[in-house]
C-alpha cells in the first residue's frame, strides 16, 4: 500500500537546522510531483516546496532563501533542508505527492503523517 512516512522534526532553537525526510513506497515514486506542506495551530496548511518528477523546482516565498528541497530517485526519498530556523517555522510539517504539478493541497493524492517541528527564539 501507499506510504509516505516523515522523520527528522525536532525542536530546535531559532538559528538551527533540521533536514527532514520522507520515505515512499507503495507508488511510482519517480514520476509524481512530491512537495512539503506545513501547517501551524489555528492556521490552514500551506505549500513550503515542491519538486517535479524533472528536477523542477518551486518555493513558496516564506520558503526562498533558508529552505532546500531534493529528492533521491534511487531510495524513494523526499528531503527538506532548513537553515536558520525561525519560531515562525513551528509547525506539522507532511510530505505528499500529486501527478500534477503544483503547491496547492488539493491535487494531492497522497499524504504522510507528519513530522512536528518546533522552534523556540
Amino acid at each position: 500500500q501507499v506510504q509516505l512516512v516523515e522523520s527528522g522534526g525536532g525542536s530546535v532553537q531559532a538559528g538551527g537546522s533540521l533536514r527532514l525526510s520522507c520515505a515512499v513506497s507503495g507508488f511510482t515514486y519517480a514520476t509524481y510531483c512530491m512537495a512539503w506542506f506545513r501547517q501551524a495551530l489555528g492556521k490552514e496548511r500551506e505549500g513550503v516546496a515542491g519538486i517535479d518528477s524533472d528536477g523542477s523546482i518551486s518555493y513558496a516565498d516564506s520558503a526562498k532563501g533558508r529552505f532546500t528541497i531534493s529528492r533521491d530517485n534511487a531510495n524513494n526519498t523526499l528531503y527538506l533542508q532548513i537553515n536558520n530556523l525561525k519560531p515562525e517555522d513551528t509547525a506539522m510539517y507532511y510530505c505528499a505527492a500529486a501527478r500534477r504539478w503544483g503547491l496547492i493541497a488539493e491535487i494531492y493524492d497522497y499524504w504522510g503523517q507528519g513530522t512536528q517541528v518546533t522552534v523556540s527564539s
